[in-house]
């Protein structure tokens, strides 16, 4: 079997300037944290408040152990009340001992920084849900979207890598299928274009890998990209 057809929740962890950060914690997070030996951690950042992406932020405690350090996630108000909502244990004023340290920041859609690195928030419509993709620097990061808006796009162009969610072939109520992710890739006209949230309906790697246009390819669990 190809491993690159073993696929995880979607997920990504960010070097830059020597800072750290992961956006989104699924439930795989513990699994695809040791298997890429990631043994430090400056922040989280949240797309939206879906249980794939957010089901695994209980393993935070490890960092705070190593670090000595509470854990800042950066999120918009709606997933914060979410995770305060699902993770109540890890919020209240007095904790139980070895719970998740976290320190919670909301977003609002403005660029902000984190450990002096600059994030430009992108969002996207999951269906009806507002979503946040994530600039930084030539790179940008959207998953579970099937709708962008000009301005959206606008903050996207000029990107020299897109990681860009396509679920499946087949039409989608709450993602881009692999046309309508073709299509935006063609449109954005990042150097780069690589195709992740991958679902089994997808197909195999080789066989997809094969339909794309050149400077489009699928992303699968591991890939490292530098720029």
């Amino acid at each position: 079997m190809d491993y690159r057809d073993k696929r995880l929740r979607s997920s990504i962890h960010l070097e830059i300037e020597g800072k750290s950060f992961v956006i989104d914690t699924g439930p795989d997070f513990r699994q695809q944290v040791l298997r890429e030996r990631i043994d430090h951690l400056d922040a989280i950042l949240f797309t939206h408040e879906h249980k794939d992406h957010t089901a695994g932020l209980d393993d935070v405690r490890a960092f705070n152990f190593k670090q000595k350090r509470d854990m800042p996630i950066y999120a918009r108000k709606n997933v914060l009340n979410q995770l305060r909502q699902e993770f109540s244990y890890a919020f209240q004023e007095v904790k139980y001992p070895g719970v998740p340290q976290i320190e919670a920041f909301e977003l609002d859609g403005k660029p902000f920084s984190v450990e002096n690195v600059d994030f430009i928030p992108v969002e996207v419509l999951h269906y009806k849900l507002p979503v946040f993709g994530y600039r930084v620097g030539d790179f940008t990061y959207i998953t579970d979207a099937n709708y962008i808006d000009d301005e959206g796009k606008e903050k996207i162009k000029g990107s020299k890598i897109l990681v860009l969610n396509a679920l499946q072939k087949d039409p989608h109520i709450s993602h881009y299928n692999l046309q309508e992710a073709i299509a935006l890739a063609l449109e954005i006209k990042a150097e780069k274009t690589y195709f992740t949230h991958l679902s089994h309906k997808m197909g195999t790697h080789k066989s997809v890998e094969s339909e794309l246009p050149g400077g489009v390819f699928l992303a699968y669990d591991g890939l490292k990209l530098t720029l």
